[in-house]
């Protein structure tokens, strides 16, 4: 595997998309990937790269040549980057970022290039993205079906909400707003932070001021400990909901003894031993958990790392569908590849299992969700 790592200061800047000229067929596959490594989103961005170090090397009989980036969370370098693939790399396949903010800006250079996308954050899969695009992380209202159920069921009636001023932020209200309302439940306050911030005293004191039965927190990544911690030294005494954005072990790392109940969505790649051997993820989860903790430590496994070695796993079905009637480096081939996606069914992976359609661009459903909450300093399976 090859990767290049350039730094965000080295990249920032902006580069148009020339017209393009018919490509080549070649001997090897091009799959280049733009994550967050560095900055506020590093903790997603980190596992993903990591994950890499155990995917397939050659798929259909053909080797893979995958170019790593970091964008370091900024749209602009992410779209540099995804522009780079297209006209320096000569990418087959693009995968990233890490954020929502990011991925949407890869989304619209493959769009843009007709290639074919692979999403590692969820985002927002609008007409104009979704011809190109598919994404591996659950949907926010899958995600959120499962929050608002346990919410039902401990009776709770009024919630408070905080979340990232940016559109993952805006994702997860929005659902609060279109699952969360029509199930009984009363939105009493809305507050908004920024990824780098490092205080959020402010909202924390409104929030308990509206004196919510249970609060949901809509971040993501190392930050969303930040209003986790606050909430608790203030005081917060109710339920504090988490979406999979923030399942990693950093959480509780840096939320400490404030992280003890919280109830928090997630894939089952957190939790794979606790599967019926039925369950089409298990083995793919238990195979990754494995081998990155064997690299990484003791209780490393992460939510994100199933992203990207999930992506490989369904690449592994597609791309010798598409090998059957196109040559990599072709603008066919790339075709062939977006088809694939759309056509093969039941593809077993670590985080669910993928069916994507013309009309559902996660290709996911229940058995990709779990809920896990902290106990004694250790996520544990909500039953």
């Amino acid at each position: 595997m090859k990767r290049l790592y350039l730094s965000a200061a080295v990249i920032a800047a902006s580069l148009a998309l020339p017209a393009l000229p018919a490509l080549a067929q070649t001997n090897e596959i091009v799959i280049g990937i733009t994550v967050t490594t560095t900055g506020p989103g590093a903790a997603l961005g980190i596992p993903e790269r990591n994950a890499l170090e155990f995917v397939a090397k050659e798929i259909g009989g053909v080797p893979l040549k995958v170019i790593v980036l970091d964008d370091g969370g900024d749209p602009t370098t992410a779209t540099t980057n995804a522009r780079r693939f297209v006209t320096e790399s000569k990418a087959d396949i693009i995968m990233g970022s890490s954020i929502t903010p990011t991925t949407i800006a890869v989304s619209n250079v493959a769009n843009e290039a007709g290639i074919p996308h692979i999403g590692l954050a969820p985002f927002p899969i609008t007409p104009e993205r979704a011809k190109w695009s598919v994404t591996m992380p659950q949907p926010v209202p899958l995600m959120g079906k499962g929050l608002y159920a346990h919410m039902k069921a401990h009776n709770i009636k009024t919630v408070g909400y905080i979340g990232y001023s940016d559109s993952y932020g805006d994702l997860w209200f929005n659902d609060l707003k279109t699952q969360g309302v029509p199930l009984g439940l009363t939105i009493v306050d809305e507050e908004r932070y920024a990824r780098p911030d490092t205080s959020v005293t402010g909202q924390v004191l409104k929030l308990i001021a509206a004196n919510p039965d249970a609060i949901l927190v809509g971040g993501s990544g190392t930050a969303a400990a930040l209003p986790q911690t606050e909430l608790r030294a203030r005081g917060y005494k109710g339920l504090i909901y988490h979406n999979h954005g923030a399942a990693s072990m950093d959480f509780i790392r840096i939320a400490g003894p404030a992280a003890e109940g919280v109830i928090m969505a997630s894939g089952p790649v957190m939790d794979p031993e606790d599967q019926p051997d039925s369950a089409l993820t298990k083995k793919p989860g238990m195979a990754l958990d494995k081998a990155y903790e064997a690299k990484y430590g003791p209780n490393s496994r992460s939510q994100f790392a199933g992203h990207s070695y999930d992506a490989f796993l369904v690449l592994g079905r597609v791309i010798p569908v598409a090998l059957k009637t196109a040559k990599p480096g072709t603008p066919e081939f790339h075709e062939a590849i977006r088809q694939a996606l759309l056509s093969e069914r039941d593809i077993a992976a670590s985080q669910g299992v993928y069916n994507f359609t013309e009309k559902d661009r996660y290709g996911l459903d229940d058995r990709a969700r779990i809920l896990l909450t902290v106990k004694d300093g250790k996520y544990v399976l909500v039953k």
